[in-house]
């Protein structure tokens, strides 16, 4: 993908690390009729309850969203029991933060930091993820936490892409997990780290 990007990502906005005291964890669309089309998706999916068991070891809030359930069907019920109904938003604009009930929702947890998984990368990861970083927020993009289906990978690195471009931090999983813990003396350190050896390789 080198030769289609050429020029540098910008630099991030502020601080280019997670601090858990300002961040949540933003859960985009990973929807029941949606979920089966992304490639990888049992390992993606695996790789997000892990940033669901983290964040609540580590008191993070959480939020989840669904886009026109009633054609897409509900959040999949493994993810779905793992949040309040009042933490899942359903939405019917593909970027989330276009709904000014969803930013409510979002600064009314006081955080300034997301680090955003879900699906599909190129449509309301990326829509939301970009307008959230336009509204303010430091977003993390957790890259082997986003899926898109099997025919649109190419749109998915592009997606990456154009976040990374826009001051969006991209990492995995395990550096996600590892740096919402900080240190090895951390009390959840070790709740966390049987997080980080569950994950599918």
């Amino acid at each position: 993908m080198n030769e289609l990007f050429p020029q540098k990502p910008r630099q991030a906005r502020s601080v280019a690390r997670i601090d858990r005291e300002r961040c949540l964890l933003l859960v985009v669309d990973v929807q029941e009729r949606l979920a089966p089309q992304v490639l990888g998706h049992e390992s993606l999916i695996a790789r997000i309850e892990a940033l669901i068991s983290a964040a609540q070891y580590l008191g993070m809030p959480r939020l989840a969203t669904e886009h026109c359930p009633d054609r897409i069907g509900a959040l999949i019920p493994r993810l779905r029991e793992r949040f309040l109904p009042e933490e899942i938003y359903r939405k019917t604009r593909f970027g989330a933060a276009d709904h000014p009930e969803f930013e409510s929702m979002v600064r009314s947890r006081g955080r300034s930091q997301i680090v955003v998984a879900g699906m599909e990368a190129h449509v309301c990861v990326m829509q939301t993820t970009l307008a959230l970083a336009a509204k303010g927020f430091d977003m993390f993009v957790v890259g082997d936490a986003v899926g898109s289906r099997q025919e649109r990978q190419q749109d998915r690195e592009l997606a990456l892409a154009r976040m990374r471009d826009a001051g969006c931090i991209l990492l995995g999983t395990e550096s996600a997990l590892f740096e919402c813990t900080a240190a090895g003396d951390d009390p959840a350190f070790r709740d966390v780290l049987a997080v980080v050896k569950s994950l599918p390789g």
